[in-house]
């Protein structure tokens, strides 16, 4: 009865992982993701705020900005 009192929402509860430890394991599982795309040769999905634009980022240099 006292857990639900604390977290009202079940995903509310996280385990005592703080924000930032969150925001650091989340921002680390993208990092790896993108480094194992780049192992494989596979482009990575980026976007380009001054065009405001999704782009994917080839391992060999190559842009190729998403069709309207």
């Amino acid at each position: 009865m006292e857990n639900e009192a604390a977290y009202p929402n079940e995903l509310d509860g996280m385990n005592g992982i703080s924000d930032e430890e969150l925001l650091f394991r989340f921002r680390e599982a993208i990092r790896i993701q993108n480094e194992i795309k780049r192992i494989m040769g596979d482009p990575i999905c980026k976007y380009d705020p001054v065009r405001h634009k999704a782009y994917l980022a080839y391992p060999d240099g190559r842009v190729a900005y998403a069709e309207d």
